[in-house]
């Protein structure tokens, strides 16, 4: 009895997603939890497992192609069963799985006539959502459409089929050059999409402040080099970011609005009691992804610089699960590692505040009405003025610029 496996919903807003590979084919035989290929979403690549046992009698959508939520990724069968004896032997029985036909009675033996009753419910439409909300927005009666689907179910071509100067899709031209020269065209789609959209909520819902300041990394540099060589013989890296990660939570609880959400139908802040820091990896130029690290309040700056070590390569292996992504309280982005000083980062929404750390570079300081070179680093936070006010922010950085620049306290919290 054929199965099919769609696209299911992995929530958080995930619509769609493109299939990577493809690690079977037609005919193939499959294990129940085997994994069959790998799909990119807007958040990871995940591998996609069969949650049948079978053979696989058909599959929908090629390596590089987009699939919807709901859309039927592949078809299991029994052994030896191909897709039209499937579907010769079944009858669609609703949105999901099938029914055995019955026999058909002997030719001399008629069933009676019985006539259409008003109550009798209309045969079932057999589609997706995506596909009923396309028809509703064109206006397009499903119980008049014949399905072309496997299994009688109607698609979204079918749907557009039905419209007067759509059945056939007109060629799109699309010129290579404009009125001054010639120009490429890239898609939006993938990691670049999601960011998109997500920034455009962040900036419609937050209006953004942004404050600035560095500081003195005389001795967090010195307690760096002091604690790396100790680190490198456990396999870990040891950065700036731990001791920068360890240095924010004292300054949170001073100023714990800066680890809060705006809730704005209840029109309540939200002030959060833990604390769990997203960090921006670039991943291979095509945008950036956000794992979280909990619970940074518990783990001491080594285990902080391992699991930065483990999510940030995850990351860019495309890798990351879900809730590697999930409950974050504040977001931290180093364009300082790429050359950059100062920027104004776009706030990770619902959070209400973003760091940005930039490059560190020696400099003239004036100490005591002398001048010395020092390491500065530069640092911008972005606030949700909703949320919060400049001179609050700016306190926040005070304070949080203290913790920095006496390390040794970081290491016994």
């Amino acid at each position: 009895m054929p199965k099919e496996f769609k696209f299911p919903d992995l929530g958080e807003g995930i619509e769609e997603g493109r299939i990577v590979r493809w690690d079977i084919k037609e005919g193939d035989k499959v294990e129940e939890h085997q994994a069959v290929g790998e799909i990119e979403t807007d958040k990871a690549v995940a591998e996609i497992p069969s949650p049948f046992s079978g053979t696989i009698l058909k599959i929908n959508f090629k390596e590089g192609e987009t699939v919807k939520v709901g859309e039927i990724l592949f078809v299991v069968g029994e052994k030896g069963e191909t897709l039209r004896q499937a579907q010769g032997k079944m009858r669609p029985a609703g949105a999901v799985g099938y029914l055995e036909e019955a026999p058909e009675e002997p030719s001399e033996v008629k069933p009676p006539q019985v006539p259409p009753s008003p109550l009798r419910k209309e045969p079932t439409i057999l589609t997706t959502p995506a596909v009923r909300k396309l028809a509703k927005e064109l206006g397009i009666d499903l119980g008049k459409i014949i399905p072309s689907g496997i299994g009688g179910r109607i698609t979204e071509q079918d749907v557009k089929n039905t419209v007067t100067g759509i059945e056939k899709p007109a060629m799109v031209v699309k010129r290579k050059y404009d009125m001054w020269g010639y120009v490429d065209r890239i898609p939006l789609k993938g990691i670049r999409k999601a960011i998109a959209k997500h920034m455009v909520e962040a900036v419609s819902h937050a209006p953004h402040v942004t404050v600035m300041d560095e500081f003195d990394s005389t001795e967090l540099v010195k307690m760096r080099e002091k604690e790396k060589g100790k680190a490198e013989k456990e396999g870990v890296k040891l950065t700036f970011l731990p001791y920068i990660m360890k240095a924010l939570v004292p300054a949170m609880k001073e100023f714990p609005l800066v680890n809060a959400t705006l809730e704005e139908e209840s029109e309540e802040i939200i002030v959060k009691k833990y604390y769990n820091f997203g960090f921006a990896v670039d991943v291979d130029g095509q945008g950036l992804v956000v794992p979280v690290l909990k619970g940074v309040d518990l783990k001491s700056i080594f285990d902080i610089a391992k699991e930065l070590q483990d999510l940030a390569e995850k990351a860019r292996q495309r890798k990351l699960d879900l809730q590697e992504m999930r409950g974050g309280t504040f977001t931290i982005t180093n364009f300082g590692s790429i050359g950059s000083s100062f920027a104004t980062p776009i706030i990770n929404y619902p959070e209400v505040v973003i760091l940005g750390i930039g490059r560190m570079k020696e400099k003239p300081v004036a100490v005591e009405g002398r001048v010395e070179i020092k390491p500065m680093t530069p640092l911008s936070l972005t606030l949700d003025h909703r949320v919060l006010d400049g001179a609050y922010a700016i306190r926040f950085l005070n304070s949080f610029i203290i913790n920095l620049q006496n390390p040794e306290k970081l290491l016994k919290l």
